[in-house]
């Protein structure tokens, strides 16, 4: 066993992966296990091996030794009354003052890597605990289709993705209950693939497209149109390494979403937040700075511009895959948290500013002005500061108006 600091936090690296914890690695890559304040978790998906491949923003909080820990109380798995641990679309939505339910003629897609056979069952399951309205295929409220846009040749299934899966559908039904849902599945989690997802949501009607995933911005340029569909609100994860830029969170076509810590308080919004050290930010060394943004210190595109829960100790519950063989209820964090909560947002105004105006246009955000995502010289590119800032943007919601 080893001990090594990452993103902020102590990280445990166990060599070979421990056998007891599910993952969708290659046998005896080393598996993280990071703490986050009084939790430990760990990536659910394999680090992108190398160029042109991309890696999930998933982290499910787990025991010191990497095993998920339960969501619920042993044994209550099937007990509805018995409220999962984390936040769920209650706390969610008091957070961020969102009031309304969205409309069935919204569509929100999300765009994952692999297969994940059982997504409308466990999704039925979360949104039945919390009283959501039944998306489904037969009420025409839920669709999966390939890269291809076919129901059906769905690509191997993958046990990390399929978790990533599930928290994004969550997130975006939790934000938006009315909301049509679109899942996209890719054959790999190579981004000429993943671009080819988003290209297909954007070709089967979704107005918002969430995609909680990032790599290197080397080599991106012929990717990045996927990203640029006016009409279309696209969110990305801003990633989950503390300091540093994540395509296509870099994509001037995007909206970038970095990551908080959310705690109740006693406060009048009753809720407080802080900068998540593990969210990502900083300047792309790649794409242009968009018209809309105007910080000083970044001659090109600066990341995030806005943001959402993310830290594993202030995670959300989650209803999804355990293992290759179960379900049950988790605890979920990472900046993919917070890239299909934004998107469920846009659903719920019903608007889609594909360009990120009315945001920054917009005063309709609780300012995050403290915590720290790495070193940058005390700039506000990594600190949390008034107004504008690297690792949260212009903060996080207040209300649907700014979407």
């Amino acid at each position: 066993m080893q001990l090594r600091k990452w993103a902020g936090v102590f990280a445990l690296t166990l060599i070979p992966a421990l056998s007891a914890v599910p993952t969708s690695a290659a046998p005896n890559v080393q598996t993280v296990i990071e703490r986050w304040g009084n939790v430990f978790a760990r990536n659910v998906c394999a680090n992108a091996s190398g160029a042109g491949q991309a890696h999930c923003f998933a982290k499910v909080v787990t025991d010191s030794a990497g095993n998920i820990r339960p969501g619920k109380q042993a044994g209550a798995d099937l007990t509805r009354n018995v409220v999962p641990q984390g936040y769920g679309p209650a706390d969610l939505r008091g957070a961020y003052k969102v009031t309304g339910t969205g409309s069935s003629s919204y569509t929100i897609a999300i765009v994952d890597a692999y297969g994940y056979p059982n997504a409308e069952r466990d999704l039925g399951t979360y949104r039945a605990q919390y009283g959501l309205p039944p998306c489904t295929t037969a009420n025409g409220c839920f669709r999966k289709v390939n890269q291809s846009g076919v129901a059906g040749s769905y690509p191997r299934a993958d046990t990390g993705w399929s978790q990533e899966q599930a928290l994004d559908l969550d997130m975006a039904s939790a934000m938006c209950p009315n909301c049509k849902i679109l899942l996209v599945q890719t054959r790999d989690s190579y981004l000429n693939n993943l671009a080819t997802g988003v290209n297909m949501a954007y070709r089967l009607g979704a107005k918002a497209i969430s995609n909680s995933y990032g790599g290197g911005e080397s080599y991106t340029s012929s990717y990045e149109s996927a990203y640029n569909h006016p009409g279309v609100a696209i969110t990305v994860s801003s990633g989950d390494y503390g300091y540093g830029v994540q395509f296509p969170a870099s994509s001037p076509h995007v909206t970038a979403v970095g990551g908080t810590s959310l705690t109740r308080s006693s406060n009048t919004r009753g809720w407080s937040e802080t900068v998540w050290n593990g969210a990502g930010s900083g300047c792309s060394k790649v794409y242009a700075k968009p018209t809309w943004q105007h910080d000083a210190l970044c001659a090109r595109r600066t990341v995030a511009d806005v943001s959402a829960v993310a830290n594993p100790s202030t995670g959300v519950a989650v209803y999804g895959p355990t293992s290759s063989y179960a379900s049950g209820w988790m605890i979920f964090g990472g900046t993919s948290v917070a890239a299909p909560l934004i998107a469920g947002i846009y659903g719920v105004n019903g608007i889609a500013d594909s360009n990120n105006s009315n945001l920054y246009g917009s005063a309709s955000h609780f300012d995050v002005t403290s915590g720290s995502n790495g070193s940058c010289g005390g700039t506000y590119l990594c600190s949390g500061a008034a107004g504008y800032d690297g690792p949260t943007g212009l903060g996080t919601p207040n209300g649907v108006s700014a979407y």
